[in-house]
């Protein structure tokens, strides 16, 4: 017999711009705290990341906004994604009183992957690239019903998800923070109405990069297209807005992409199938 849905439950995913601000993840955590009911923190930290590997003589490559992952950079991401920043995030939230708990993909088994194959890659200057993603993971499975036990939990239980998946054979592996929460949403679904809010440091998906007053207030599949075609939509925001409608399709009823500091919606771009 089905899981009948409950009620709702937040999932928030908190960029690295804003992990890496001292004021405004004081002031997210303090909004986040403060969402009443069931919730969920996805985090990314990739700029915490880049600085480390920086430090240790590492070098960076993103492609389509997605980290290429060696062993090296793979190393580095564990240290940063699932020490420093979750267990930063962690101990916050406990100040505030929230009782958090700090997770990778491979913590309860929630969130299983396997290593991405090269794919080719077109880039802007127009030359194709096979490009090997390294110990990078692309989503299989993720397990509702686990996340679900520490949201039903008395007190409730608050997950803390970083972006590490694990292939059950052992290994580690990197996965965008835009689909740790897409999957994470979805898995949810089955148990609590879901929405899904990304939110970073500008007000929402913007036409023009430089105007903050630009925001696209509505994105469906089409003007998404359209929008990838003409250039006004790249980088890093690809990923967030092919997860937002992946998640949409795969059961969560609304998807916003917002300033860090509307966890309510009060403005921001929605995103709708």
């Amino acid at each position: 017999m089905d899981t009948p849905i409950l009620n709702k439950v937040n999932v928030i995913k908190v960029g690295g711009a804003v992990v890496e601000d001292g004021q405004m993840l004081s002031a997210l955590l303090e909004g986040f705290a403060a969402l009443e009911g069931a919730k969920v923190l996805v985090h990314g930290g990739g700029r915490s990341a880049t600085k480390m590997a920086a430090a240790l003589g590492i070098e960076t490559r993103m492609v389509e906004g997605r980290r290429v992952t060696d062993e090296e950079m793979l190393r580095v991401v564990q240290m940063v994604y699932g020490g420093l920043v979750n267990k930063t995030l962690v101990a916050r939230l406990q100040s505030l009183g929230v009782n958090a708990v700090g997770l990778t993909g491979a913590d309860m088994n929630i969130i299983r992957a396997h290593k991405r194959a090269p794919k080719l890659v077109r880039f802007e200057d127009g030359h194709e690239e096979t490009v090997d993603y390294g110990w990078v993971g692309d989503v299989d499975s993720a397990d509702g019903e686990a996340l679900a036990l520490l949201l039903r939990h008395k007190p409730c239980v608050i997950p803390v998800v970083a972006p590490l998946t694990h292939d059950g054979k052992g290994h580690m592996l990197n996965t965008n923070a835009d689909t740790m929460a897409a999957e994470t949403a979805k898995a949810l679904t089955p148990h609590f109405d879901v929405t899904l809010t990304y939110c970073f440091e500008k007000p929402g998906v913007l036409r023009n990069a430089d105007d903050d007053s630009s925001v696209i207030r509505e994105i469906d599949e089409a003007s998404f297209a359209q929008l990838k075609s003409d250039g006004i939509v790249s980088g890093g925001m690809l990923p967030k807005l092919e997860n937002a409608f992946a998640s949409l399709r795969g059961g969560v009823s609304e998807v916003v992409i917002t300033h860090w500091s509307d966890l309510r919606h009060e403005r921001g771009t929605v995103i709708r199938l």
